[in-house]
Parts: structure tokens; C-alpha cells; sequence
């Protein structure tokens, strides 16, 4: 199989797709054989496949490397994907190869909160077996652990979080009250689904990825009208790779189900951009002053253009977010006019 590394370094990167969401629970031979067929069928949008990277680094995800680079740009306008034989599984993510992707994203989390309630390493093992497609750190002396996998793991780990706290601070109520001896007990770490944690009963919080969110408020109405339509009020914390959101109902209680129902409606949206959007970063950091103008200069002309692709730029770097097609093609015109200014 070729590396990463050489995928990255050569031409091979037009013609390769990254995919994502594959099962983690089977053979790696007999996942990368079924990812070869799926991708051979022209039915697909498929072609000759020249190489199958698999595994890598972050579970669940594979590299395919086409004989053409026109079938690349097929299997990725293709919307759906998903294995022949795996029924039920979770639709593929498949996006243009490129270093930075949708499907990856590391946090740091602190466990030590946990430590008076449980033993660490059986918290760990739980969340490991709970979430698969996960990779986990050596946990630290002090409790903290650092994670990695996709963005829809990585919110499902919070959530699974807060329910377990959730749950743990309920049974250390029950404990301190006599009235609590006659509830029912258990050893188990999987709480009711009803359970609401203490954070969200002032409102409701929802954590999504930074690049979603600032698509959805930048360049769709859905997110301003929402929260005009059911008279809420959302505070935004931005904390590097993840946003989250808390959402208050700005007419007191008299409509408190509104929380809820923004809630909901921006969590389904957003999960829909994330299967729908990429991200494509060019790197200003380490280029000269002359090419690192030319760069933005020409993300600013070509923005003008794509009225549905969202250009962020920062100090370091300019991310590019938008439909696979989209991206591609401002990355594509974007490094002609460069190569126009260097002449």
C-alpha cells in the first residue's frame, strides 16, 4: 500500500478521496476489499482504483487513490455511499483528499472531575467500547486524556460525558438523602436517556464543529431565523476546533419548549452541512511576504465569485469552506492566479 506520506508529496492527492465512517469492527483486508469493489462500480461514480489506504491513522477512515482523477471527482458528487453487504451501516463520508478533512478532530478531555465518583481506567474502557471509532491516549496521572476520531464521535463522547455526570451526581443525591435509600440503585455508567444534565436546565446547550457553525451562520438564513422565529437568544463560545451554543428563550418561561425545538432544528442542520461541506486550507505560515499577499489577494477576488463558499482567514492560514465541487474549484482557480502573478 502507498503512504500517506507519499499520497501527500506527489500528484496522486488529485486523484485521491478520503473515506470516512467505514466499521471499524472488521477485518482490515476485508474492509479495504470492500472498499476497492465499491469504488471499481462505475455505478458509484467509480473507476480503475490504483491503491487502498488502510488503516491510518484515525480509525474508520481510508485513502483511495483512482487511475484518473476525473473518477475522484465523481465518487465525491456522488451523494450517497455506503459498502455493498453492510446493511444498516452509516452512510460513507467521502471528500477530496486533503490534509486537513471534516472527519478528523482531536480534544483534550479532563477526566479528574470523575475521579471521587469512579475509577478512571473503567471510565475509559467504557467510553472505548461505547464509541469504537474513537482513538484514545494513555490517560495521565492528573486525568487528562486526549482523543481523536470524527466530529459526530467526538459529540457523542461529550454527550455520553454529560449524561454519566449526570447520572453520578444523582446517585451521590440519593446517597445523601435518606428519602434517596428507597430509589432504585445500579453499578451501571449507561443512564436514562431522559436524564437531563445539571448545565442544560437554564437552557438548552448544543456543541457543534467551528466550521459548520460559522458556514451556517454566515452563509445560510436558517440560523438568524430560527432564533428570530421562536424568540431565542444563543450565546456562541468558540473554543478552537468546537462551538457551543447555549440557547435561552428571551420571553422568560412562557415558552420554554422553544429551547428544545432550536435546539433540535439547528443540531439536524448542521448534521447536514457536515456530510455536505469541505474545507480546503491554504498555509500562510513559513511563505514569504510577496506570496502570502498574492494568496489572499486572490481569495478575495475569486469570494466575489462563489457567493456560497465561506473564506475565513487567520494569521497562520485561509480556510475555504463550502460543497466538495465548490472547494475544489476556488482552490483550483485560486492557484492559477498565483502561478499568474509569478510569472
Amino acid at each position: 500500500m502507498a503512504s500517506v506520506l507519499n499520497v501527500k508529496e506527489s500528484k496522486a492527492s488529485e486523484r485521491t478521496v478520503v473515506v470516512a465512517d467505514l466499521p471499524v469492527d472488521l477485518n482490515d483486508q476485508l474492509v479495504t476489499t470492500l472498499v476497492k469493489i465499491h469504488f471499481e462500480d462505475t455505478d458509484n461514480g467509480g473507476g480503475v482504483v490504483e491503491d487502498v489506504t488502510y488503516p491510518t491513522r484515525t480509525k474508520g477512515v481510508a485513502y483511495v487513490t483512482f487511475k484518473e482523477k476525473t473518477v475522484a471527482e465523481n465518487v465525491v458528487r456522488k451523494k450517497k455511499h455506503s459498502l455493498a453487504g453492510m446493511a444498516g451501516s452509516a452512510q460513507l463520508i467521502v471528500s477530496h483528499f486533503s490534509e486537513k478533512i471534516f472527519s478528523s478532530v482531536k480534544a483534550v478531555l479532563d477526566l479528574s472531575v470523575f475521579r471521587s465518583q469512579i475509577r478512571l481506567e473503567s471510565l475509559v474502557m467504557d467510553l472505548k467500547r461505547e464509541i469504537p471509532t474513537l482513538c484514545f491516549s494513555p490517560l495521565e496521572a492528573n486525568g487528562r486524556i486526549s482523543v481523536q476520531g470524527t466530529f459526530l464521535a467526538i459529540e457523542k463522547l461529550k454527550e455520553s460525558l454529560l449524561l454519566k455526570a449526570s447520572f453520578l451526581l444523582e446517585n451521590s443525591r440519593n446517597r445523601q438523602s435518606p428519602r434517596g435509600s428507597t430509589r432504585r440503585s445500579s453499578h451501571s455508567l449507561k443512564p436514562p436517556r431522559s436524564l437531563t444534565p445539571e448545565t442544560t436546565k437554564r437552557g438548552e446547550s448544543l456543541v457543534l464543529d467551528t466550521d459548520t457553525f460559522l458556514y451556517l451562520k454566515k452563509r445560510t438564513k436558517f440560523y438568524e431565523s430560527t432564533l428570530r422565529r421562536f424568540h431565542v437568544l444563543c450565546q456562541e463560545a468558540v473554543d478552537g476546533e468546537i462551538t457551543t451554543l447555549c440557547i435561552k428563550n428571551a420571553q422568560g418561561g412562557s415558552q420554554s419548549n422553544n429551547e428544545k425545538k432550536v435546539k433540535e432544528s439547528i443540531e439536524k442542520y448542521s448534521h447536514i452541512l457536515h456530510f455536505e461541506l469541505r474545507k480546503e486550507t491554504f498555509i500562510l505560515e513559513g511563505k514569504e511576504d510577496r506570496e502570502k499577499e498574492n494568496i489572499k489577494l486572490a481569495c478575495e477576488r475569486l469570494s466575489l465569485n462563489y457567493l456560497q463558499v465561506l473564506v475565513n482567514f487567520y494569521k497562520t492560514h485561509i480556510d475555504v469552506i463550502g460543497s466538495p465541487p465548490d472547494t475544489y474549484l476556488f482552490k483550483k482557480e485560486v492557484m492559477e492566479l498565483i502561478r499568474q502573478k509569478v510569472r
